[in-house]
């Protein structure tokens, strides 16, 4: 599984680079804090999967990096993504590395 740091989502984040980020925590959790990643629930990911991209880098992020690389695993393997990275240490690393 491919893996991006909290500093190299930011430099892609800093040169407004185009890829798509996708924050698979729950509403209440994405209310608490975010990085303006687009919310699909990890419950709703697979039914929803047309809503990500395959064209272009795309992040994916939980709390921890766990749900994540759940999920990942699961687009690639159903859904024939390769395009995917999951963001190391999640949100929390985001958050201890980056700052919000």
């Amino acid at each position: 599984m491919k893996e991006i740091t909290p500093q190299e989502l930011k430099d892609l984040i800093n040169s407004k680079a185009d890829f798509q980020l996708i924050d698979v925590r729950e509403e209440y959790e994405h209310e608490e804090v975010n990085i303006n990643g687009m919310l699909i629930p990890m419950g709703e990911i697979l039914e929803r999967s047309a809503e990500i991209s395959k064209d272009k880098q795309v992040v994916i992020h939980c709390r921890s990096g766990k749900r994540s690389a759940t999920v990942i695993n699961a687009l690639e393997n159903q859904h024939g993504f390769s395009n995917l990275y999951n963001l190391k240490g999640g949100i929390l690393a985001y958050i201890e590395e980056i700052g919000i």
